[in-house]
């Protein structure tokens, strides 16, 4: 046997090793279930916080149901209990992608106390003097979806607003400013 052939061999035999005896590269890549909120077809986003998927996994409905009215290729961002631990509230919020970034930003209020609560939900792009979506009223179960959809630097970087009274004329016991994309 030539040396030529032999080098050949060993190489390729090491890199079959390397290849099927390594448990670090196929560790760091994440199975399709860990993608997914538990129990749904709801997949995370990229950027999605060890507290969101620990509180969706907690509100599978909800984030499910959600899913379903920000429409298709929404992943979910972030989730927050507002206006703290009390929970009166929870805030989702659900990001788009396509291959020039953020494409939509989609959000959901919902209501965690008993009964019909005034709530308001604003979703506004990134712009000067922005068209916001809005929806506000007396909810019984969540604010929303409101969704914007545009270019990248449109949706980078877009607010949401979560507003929550005591009663109809009452003062907010939730008053939530947030980031609904990802933003520098």
């Amino acid at each position: 046997m030539s040396r030529a052939l032999v080098r050949t061999l060993a190489a390729g035999a090491a890199l079959l090793t390397t290849a099927f005896v390594t448990p670090a590269a196929t560790a760091a890549t994440p199975t399709v279930d860990e993608l997914r909120v538990p129990g749904t077809t709801v997949q995370f986003s990229p950027t999605a916080s060890a507290q969101t998927k620990t509180l969706a996994a907690q509100h599978k409905a909800t984030v499910q149901r959600a899913a379903v009215e920000c429409g298709s290729g929404y992943r979910l961002h972030f989730a927050e209990r507002l206006p703290d631990s009390r929970r009166y509230g929870t805030l989702f919020t659900y990001t788009k992608s396509n291959s020039q970034g953020f494409s939509g930003a989609c959000a959901v209020f919902e209501n965690n106390m008993p009964g019909g609560m005034k709530m308001k939900l604003k979703l506004c792009p990134n712009r000067v003097n922005p068209t916001c979506k809005v929806d506000e009223g007396l909810f019984n179960s969540y604010a929303g979806p409101v969704k914007i959809e545009g270019s990248h630097s449109y949706v980078f970087c877009s607010k949401v607003t979560a507003i929550m009274w005591d009663g109809i004329a009452g003062p907010a016991i939730i008053d939530a400013v947030r980031r609904a994309t990802p933003c520098d």
